[in-house]
């Protein structure tokens, strides 16, 4: 999820391009294409309006829907707009960080870059970002997934191995530690954890696999090992008092370029049936928070737009019964996305049926806000499909203690 100028890459002994790749590997950037327009909206389960809305989380029972429903309601049409964006903010919160958060009203922000302050110091920072947001509160997310992978560490953070070294452990072992792992967080005021990785990668494309089998980010290549793992990882997240963004839907195992620097990744494998889908299945059985959606393009599903466009890829979401929060992949700085006008992306994202928009360029958010704002002023099912996707953030955010939802 972070960005080339924001993050520290790869260490000393690492090819270029391999620390490129990590230099951007949290999240995986967002891909290209522009989809057309629809007026009659999709949604989680590909068809008109849905309403996914309510939030599973660690901290709570589900909430009440409807009094977050009432909430988003109760917003602006540009408060409600800011729910749907999450923007990247650094160590020092520059001018364009600190006005997406209060005049564009971005109910979430990711925690950028590589930082060793320590949870005291971190939770310092989350605590001054939380000041600016208004009764809505602010969601704090990170990438610590482990391994090359891991945005906070210093006094007070574990050093937490990759995948590839955490599916050595047991269920019970990982889950124990992950628990761990998320009070850490917690101290630090983070809320969302976007990991794990449950991409399954074949055991012949693990050197070839860009995004996540040359970067050990995967639990392997058994699609019934790697569900244990994500499972086991988010449960103790959850334990921890963090939620969880399992990525990247529906999946990233079968392709070989990275959606951050090569402008169409194309899995031609891959199917809304295939053995690869069960981690995310089952992670949503287990009522993870939130599923992060990739940018690659997936031929057997939707050959014509990325998924995080694609009302049929998140529609399987919806088929599978998931209640949480749809998560895009960058929207922001990928190079995939050059094409795509700006005031475009948010909007598409959540036509076709997701909540939460991530953008780890702060510049881009009001063109993403106005996309979203413009849309909803001119089709009233857009209007409403803005309004629910706020309601399942606000859910989420109430889990946490954010916001009072009546």
């Amino acid at each position: 999820m972070i960005r080339r100028s924001r993050r520290t890459l790869a260490p000393a002994g690492v090819g270029l391009a391999l620390a490129l790749a990590v230099a951007v590997a949290g999240c995986t950037a967002a891909t290209p294409v522009v989809p057309t327009p629809s007026s009659s909206l999709p949604t989680a389960s590909g068809t008109a309006s849905p309403s996914h809305a309510a939030s599973v989380t660690p901290t709570s029972a589900e909430p009440p829907v409807a009094t977050c429903r009432a909430t988003a309601e109760g917003l602006s049409l540009r408060e409600r707009a800011g729910q749907l964006l999450m923007v990247g903010v650094s160590g020092t919160l520059d001018a364009a960080e600190r006005k997406a958060i209060t005049t564009y009203h971005a109910g979430s922000v990711i925690l950028m870059g590589s930082s060793s302050e320590g949870v005291k110091r971190t939770a310092t920072r989350t605590a001054a970002l939380a000041k600016l947001a208004g009764e809505t509160g602010l969601l704090v997310a990170v990438d610590q997934e482990g391994g090359l992978v891991q945005r906070l560490t210093g006094p007070g953070f574990t050093t937490i191995p990759s995948a590839a070294k955490q599916a050595k452990l047991s269920d019970e072992a990982l889950r124990s530690r992950s628990q761990r792992w998320a009070e850490e967080l917690a101290a630090a005021g983070v809320h969302l954890n976007l990991a794990p990785v449950a991409d399954v990668v074949p055991a012949a494309k693990q050197s070839t696999n860009q995004p996540v089998g040359r970067l050990g980010r995967g639990y392997g290549s058994q699609p019934e090992v790697v569900s244990a793992k994500v499972t086991a990882f988010a449960d103790g997240m959850r334990a921890g008092g963090v939620s969880s963004a399992v990525k990247h839907f529906p999946g990233l195992g079968e392709v070989t370029g990275n959606t951050d620097f090569v402008a169409r990744v194309v899995d031609t494998v891959t199917t809304a049936t295939s053995p690869g889908l069960a981690p995310f299945r089952d992670a949503v059985e287990a009522e993870v928070a939130a599923v992060m959606v990739s940018s690659a393009y997936y031929a057997r599903i939707d050959a014509r737009r990325p998924a995080l466009f694609s009302p049929k890829v998140i529609g399987i979401l919806g088929e599978w019964g998931f209640k949480g929060v749809v998560v895009s992949d960058d929207v922001g700085a990928a190079r995939a996305l050059r094409g795509v006008p700006v005031s475009r992306r948010a909007r598409d994202f959540v036509a076709a049926g997701g909540d939460l928009a991530i953008t780890v360029t702060p510049g881009l958010v009001p063109s993403l806000a106005a996309g979203l704002i413009k849309a909803a002023e001119a089709d009233p099912e857009f209007d409403e499909r803005v309004t629910q996707a706020a309601t399942t953030v606000l859910a989420l955010k109430r889990a946490h203690g954010l916001v009072d939802c009546g």
